[in-house]
């Protein structure tokens, strides 16, 4: 007499070719990881993470999530995966969190800001399409941090097609500017050339977490506003915080709501005489 073991799986029938017929669970499996290798997926996933704030977990530090993030990254790093990108996403996405409602100091901090954004950029992106889109803001992102960094400055946020950035030295943040807007006119996208213009105000803005505010913080953000497609605009305090003998310098009209009336603004050029 036949019996059935209690422990067996549900009885399949065989398929005819002589192998084991292959089970939900792991047909399931077998798509799972060629759904998670898909080139257009993890195109996808990847460009999702780089909209997060903070793109770029960290992987060296001492945090628990900067751990999570190496060990993530680590993960068979040779084999594209969406469930790779996606773990580093949520991981910059909590960085960004604790980050921006961490300790805040609150005190008042002598920098000196920038404020960059495209000109023109809004028209042109009603008919690029996304994928240019993100295209071209990863590109001046990557251009405008360069420079930046370079230059000693810090990112402080990036505000779609712009960013905002804090310097030490005037004279640092002037040639940060101005090379910013130099390395974002070389790029190309479909023929598309973006202009970026740049404006920078010093002053003693207040340092809340990870980001600046303060009267100063809003002139600097005027003065960037004023400027046209290539510009850089500086702030009068910011010229004297540089060296002005290094630039050409010429006095702007300037009016702008929620500014000192008689706040001076400069389009500056540096000198290359030599």
């Amino acid at each position: 007499m036949t019996g059935t073991d209690p422990h067996d799986g549900p009885h399949q029938e065989d398929d005819g070719t002589g192998r084991e017929p292959r089970r939900p669970v792991r047909r399931a499996a077998e798509a799972l990881a060629r759904s998670d290798a898909s080139a257009g997926a993890v195109k996808a996933a990847r460009a999702a993470r780089d909209l997060i704030p903070g793109t770029t977990p960290s992987v060296a530090g001492p945090r628990t999530s900067d751990r999570v993030a190496r060990l993530i990254a680590e993960s068979r790093p040779e084999q594209p995966s969406v469930l790779r990108e996606l773990g580093l996403g949520a991981v910059a996405a909590w960085q960004a969190l604790i980050t921006r409602w961490g300790p805040r100091d609150d005190k008042p901090v002598p920098a000196t800001i920038l404020f960059t954004d495209l000109v023109g950029f809004s028209t042109w992106a009603l008919g690029a399409g996304d994928d240019q889109v993100l295209r071209l803001l990863a590109e001046v992102n990557t251009a405008t941090e360069t420079v930046v960094s370079a230059r000693g400055g810090s990112i402080v946020k990036q505000l779609g097609d712009g960013a905002m950035a804090v310097f030490l030295d005037g004279t640092e943040a002037i040639e940060a500017a101005y090379e910013a807007i130099c390395a974002v006119s070389a790029l190309t996208i479909d023929g598309y050339r973006p202009q970026l213009r740049a404006g920078l105000h010093t002053g003693a803005p207040r340092a809340v977490g990870d980001d600046f505010l303060g009267v100063d913080v809003n002139i600097a953000a005027r003065v960037a506003a004023a400027a046209g497609p290539g510009e850089l605009f500086v702030s009068e305090a910011t010229l004297t915080a540089a060296d002005a003998a290094r630039y050409h310098s010429r006095r702007r009209r300037f009016k702008a709501k929620g500014v000192p009336r008689d706040l001076a603004v400069f389009a500056v050029v540096p000198r290359y005489d030599d």
